[in-house]
């Protein structure tokens, strides 16, 4: 499976779609594919094999891994999570479902060889899908955490083509290290934080909202799934958020994940049993 190639831009220079048009698609976002989660990766391959299949489109809204290091980990035959990802996602590309990925703030690295191997195609965050003559914002949803001061001069920082540059040129072992110690860094320090902190702000969703002129938004990154209804200037508003995935959890009783389908008539949250 390919990976990196000498001539690839940098992550950050890819250029996603800003647009794209919708038959019949599913959301997901959030999955966090790790070594660690052996459980979640196994029905992240069913997933691909048996609910995805029977439709038009997925899109995965950012976090399909725990992180991403760069491309070059396709090469890596000890990596049996991204090799075993994307080629689940090949063979759904390969069946003429298209399949459509956002960065997340775990995987922004992900970039053209990524793409190559999996035949899937960049969105860029945020951007617009139109479902059945219906338009709907589409993000991540980390770049409105504006109360978490800390994590957005992190992300920041990250989403630089010289910290991307310098990062992709260094050993895997020492990215592997960083990536340790940042997440280490990055569970302690939710701990100290109230999760409104680590929430999206209204007013800057209300914001991405009014610029986009959209009154409809899907995004993921909170792991707070729910639909809130409200109202932007006298006009309704829905903001869809997509569940996280955790089947590897102690208790089984915390154990979940799902997706949205969006069809032209209706949307429905479905959790996917273990």
């Amino acid at each position: 499976m390919s990976g990196a190639a000498p001539t690839d831009p940098l992550p950050i220079r890819l250029a996603g779609l800003a647009r794209v048009e919708l038959r019949d698609p599913l959301f997901i976002s959030d999955l966090h594919l790790a070594a660690a989660a052996p459980a979640t990766l196994a029905r992240f391959l069913r997933f691909c094999e048996e609910e995805a299949t029977a439709h038009a489109e997925l899109l995965i809204l950012g976090d399909l891994f725990e992180y991403w290091i760069g491309d070059d980990t396709l090469d890596d035959e000890a990596d049996a999570v991204s090799r075993r990802a994307a080629a689940a996602l090949r063979a759904l590309t390969g069946r003429g479902v298209r399949v459509y990925v956002m960065h997340g703030n775990r995987d922004l690295l992900l970039g053209a060889g990524f793409l190559r191997a999996t035949g899937a195609q960049l969105l860029a965050d945020p951007a617009v899908a139109s479902i059945g003559g219906r338009e709907v914002l589409l993000a991540h949803g980390d770049a409105w955490c504006t109360q978490d001061v800390e994590y957005m001069r992190f992300r920041a920082s990250v989403r630089q083509e010289a910290t991307q540059r310098q990062f992709l040129a260094s050993p895997r072992a020492a990215r592997l290290a960083f990536m340790g110690a940042a997440r280490v860094q990055s569970e302690a320090g939710k701990r100290a934080k109230a999760m409104e902190i680590m929430d999206v702000t209204p007013s800057a969703v209300d914001e991405a909202l009014r610029a986009s002129g959209q009154r409809l938004l899907i995004h993921g990154h909170t792991h707070r799934p729910a639909v809130h209804r409200f109202s932007i200037d006298g006009e309704p508003a829905e903001r869809w958020v997509l569940p996280d995935w955790d089947f590897d959890a102690a208790d089984p009783r915390l154990r979940h994940g799902g997706y949205l389908a969006a069809g032209a008539t209706s949307w429905r949250v479905v959790a996917l049993a273990g």
